[in-house]
């Protein structure tokens, strides 16, 4: 309980921008079909409704399917169903929850045992910040979903923007922080920016 109310505090600020700040305009993703993965996980997720989009994405910008990289894992719903695309899923994460999440407390047993049947699917317990400070590698696609600050999405997305073909982004509409990050994102890296508005927000970060 009061590890929970002093998120709401720490996270004062950042819901009052949400709320009255204004909103930068990203040109709108819309996919020409939606097509459901073959498998998934029933666990809790806000980011249930986007595994839809994910083929049309891969698709349309010409995607190789060999590696991927998720930062942000959680108890692992988008990481299976990236792993329904990607020879390789790299899914990187405290498994701690964080300033907002509803669950607090360290969940990397539970995650680890629910994508158990899931061989392609390889899970690091640990920071996005030692992460990206040592791989240098390049990959497919990639995936943003940590703590939703600016000053950590813009870190992070800006390297994954830069290590792979593709980089979306949840809560580009529940959060402003996440939002502005990836448009400046995309400005740093000469990419092109879309968004996808359902969902809490799906932003996309693609070389066209």
């Amino acid at each position: 309980m009061e590890r929970q109310l002093f998120s709401k505090i720490l996270s004062l600020p950042q819901r009052i921008r949400n709320r009255y700040g204004k909103r930068r305009d990203i040109p709108e993703y819309v996919p020409l079909a939606l097509v459901p993965p073959k498998r998934k996980i029933a666990v809790p997720s806000a980011w249930a409704g986007l595994e839809e989009i994910i083929p049309d994405i891969l698709d349309r910008f010409n995607v190789g399917r060999k590696r991927c990289i998720e930062f942000g894992v959680e108890f692992g719903y988008s990481t299976v169903i990236l792993s329904n695309y990607f020879d390789r899923v790299i899914g990187i994460d405290l498994f701690e929850g964080d300033l907002h999440t509803a669950h607090k407390g360290d969940h990397y047993l539970r995650t680890k045992e629910s994508l158990a049947d899931f061989p392609n699917i390889e899970l690091h317990k640990c920071s996005y910040q030692s992460w990206i400070e040592r791989d240098q590698d390049q990959y497919d696609f990639a995936h943003v979903d940590i703590v939703h600050t600016y000053k950590d999405t813009y870190r992070c997305g800006l390297w994954a923007a830069e290590h792979s073909t593709v980089t979306i982004f949840h809560d580009t509409e529940s959060f402003l922080d996440v939002r502005n990050a990836v448009i400046d994102i995309a400005k740093k890296t000469g990419k092109s920016v879309y968004n996808y508005p359902h969902h809490y927000g799906l932003g996309i970060v693609v070389s066209v």
